[in-house]
Order: structure tokens, then C-alpha cells, then sequence
């Protein structure tokens, strides 16, 4: 599926570019952070997916839930989380999301619908299947999206969910990230078949789209959020995608021959889902060179406070671990 065209007024459009940026820019400054030693942990980089985020969370509400993956920074900025408080939470400060307790794979805001990144593979398929039926008992038109990789797609609770998400017309939205790789093992050697066929044997309908192209990822969660907001049932969308940077940031210890060839991330570098909506933007007159700088210097401008924030922040009392942990600690 494609797009060259949309009824989507001129800010929307502009906020869509602006929501990809603040994502690329933040996990830019992430991948910077990681070189020089001052994260707490790994972090998973979410560059060259952001289209996908971005085009399906235009269409969620704060009161609409979506889970994430262990790359799910541009998840969590996608449906309207602080980007202070996830860099706090990253950094392992107090002022984090979580408390700095969580980290880079467990960011989550309830009062944003973010049920949570997950360091489990698959973890939060079967998440975002109960707050669709949370979301149909309660009767007020929430949807549930679940974001999840290549990888993902092979457990089992993918199936599971299709089956009881059809056969009581859930409001569900399955999103599946395909980014050709499965932590180091290229999707082809480890996933048979389309991964967007495993919607038909279930009645539900399944789409495959352009993941770099924002546009055509819009098109196709308007379609699957409208249908699961009316009463219609799930859909499973499969967009093909690519991650320019590694799995993981901390992967050049311990990886020690590449798995995969240079030219190949060139080439998708060549189909950065950024510069090509830029480009879109321009030759449709949609925006100016100089709107684009201004917005890019303004989101520079928000990364910039954000990690003031996050620095300054405290770390958190080591005494609120078991508090966090367990219910009466003694």
C-alpha cells in the first residue's frame, strides 16, 4: 500500500515530520550517551522506524492503550510521553517515568495509555489483547495497539490473540515492525511465509505497508483503528521496515563479525522515512525549507532541555526498591 496523496491539513502534516524528528533526534542523543559511557544500561534505538509509530499513534487518544517492545522510545514519544521524564528514566535518575527503576525497556505512562515497553519478546501482544477487552467492557470506543517485531510474530500468543481478539471482535490493532531482523538473525532464516498472512486463517483482515512511508502507515491504522473503534474486530498490519543502527548500542562487544553487509543499511539509509517525507512535503509546497529549520531547530531545542532535566535529576533512593517490588515489605 501507498500514498502519494492526503486529505490531511498542513499541520497535521508538519506535526507528523516534527513527532518523527523529536524521536530520531532523542535516540541520536541516546546512541551519543551510550559511546560515552553514561547509561546505566543497553538501550535498543528506534531509527528508521519512526514513520510507523508516528502514523499510527495520530490516530490514538490518551485514553487508547498501546504496549511496546524492548525498542520502544519511539513508541512511548509517539503517543505523547515526556521526553524528559523518559530520558530521566533511561539516565536511571528519580524524575524518571518510572521512578529510574525501569529503564530503557520499561517505559510506560498510564496516564498517556502506555501500558509499557517490554524486555520480553512478544510480552506485550497478550497485554494489549486484555485492555481491548478492558477497553469493549468498559463500551466508551477505546482501541488497543500492540507494536511488535519480526521476531515476535513466531510466539505463539500472536495466534492466540488473533483467535480470541476475532472471535469476540475485539478493538484491537496488531502492529508488526518487520525490520528484516530478528536480533542478528535475518528474518528469512527464522520466520516462514508472510507474516501478514497469519491474519487470514482467522477471519481478520490483514494489510501490508510501506513502514518507512508515514503516509501510507496513516492510511493504514485509519482504516484498522476506525474499524476497531465501530465494533469491527482486529487487524494485524505488517510494515516492512528497516533499523539503520545496531539491535543493540553495546553490541560491537561481544558481536564480533557483522551480520550484515553495509551496503544493504546504506540502502535503506536511502529510504529514511524523514527526509523522504521532507522531500514529500517540498515538492507538494507543503512546507518551506525554512519551516522545516525552524521546526528542527525548535525540536534540537527540546532535546537540549530535556537532557538539562534528566542530568539534573536526582538518582532514586536505592530504600524504594522493595517498595516497588513487593506489596508490604519487610
Amino acid at each position: 500500500m501507498s500514498v502519494t496523496g492526503t486529505n490531511l491539513p498542513r499541520h497535521e502534516l508538519l506535526a507528523l515530520y516534527e513527532r518523527m524528528l523529536l524521536i530520531r533526534r532523542a535516540e541520536e542523543q541516546l546512541a551519543q550517551d551510550c559511546a560515552a559511557g553514561k547509561l546505566p544500561g543497553p538501550v535498543h534505538l528506534y531509527v528508521g522506524q519512526e514513520a510507523i509509530a508516528v502514523g499510527v499513534c495520530a490516530h490514538l487518544e490518551d485514553r487508547d492503550w498501546i504496549t511496546s517492545t524492548h525498542r520502544g522510545h519511539g513508541h512511548f514519544l509517539a503517543k505523547g510521553g515526556d521526553l524528559g521524564r523518559m530520558l530521566a528514566e533511561i539516565y536511571g535518575r528519580a524524575a524518571g517515568i518510572c521512578g529510574g527503576f525501569g529503564g530503557s525497556m520499561h517505559v510506560a505512562d498510564f496516564s498517556k495509555g502506555i501500558i509499557g515497553a517490554n524486555g520480553v519478546v512478544g510480552g506485550g501482544i497478550a497485554l494489549a489483547t486484555g485492555a481491548a477487552l478492558a477497553a469493549q467492557l468498559d463500551g466508551d470506543g477505546k482501541v488497543a495497539v500492540c507494536f511488535f517485531g519480526d521476531g515476535a510474530a513466531n510466539q505463539g500468543v500472536l495466534a492466540e490473540a488473533l483467535n480470541v481478539g476475532a472471535l469476540w471482535k475485539l478493538p484491537l490493532v496488531l502492529v508488526c515492525e518487520n525490520n528484516g531482523f530478528s536480533e542478528f538473525s535475518p528474518t528469512a532464516t527464522v520466520t516462514s511465509g508472510r507474516i501478514v498472512e497469519r491474519a487470514r486463517p482467522f477471519g481478520v483482515p490483514g494489510v501490508e505497508v510501506d513502514g518507512n512511508d508515514v503516509l501510507a502507515v496513516w492510511q493504514a491504522a485509519n482504516v484498522a483503528v476506525r474499524r476497531a473503534r465501530e465494533g469491527g474486530g482486529p487487524t494485524l498490519i505488517e510494515a516492512r521496515t528497516y533499523r539503520t543502527r545496531g539491535h543493540v548500542e553495546y553490541e560491537t562487544t561481544f558481536i564480533t563479525e557483522p551480520y550484515r553487509e553495509e551496503a544493504e543499511v546504506q540502502a535503506w539509509r536511502a529510504r529514511d522515512p524523514i527526509p523522504r517525507f521532507a522531500s514529500w512535503l517540498l515538492n507538494h509546497e507543503l512546507a518551506s525549507s525554512q519551516e522545516l529549520e525552524a521546526i528542527a531547530q525548535a525540536v534540537a531545542q527540546q532535546v537540549a532541555e530535556a537532557v538539562r532535566f534528566a542530568e539534573s535529576a536526582p538518582e532514586p533512593d536505592p530504600a524504594l526498591a522493595r517498595g516497588s517490588m513487593f506489596v508490604n515489605p519487610r
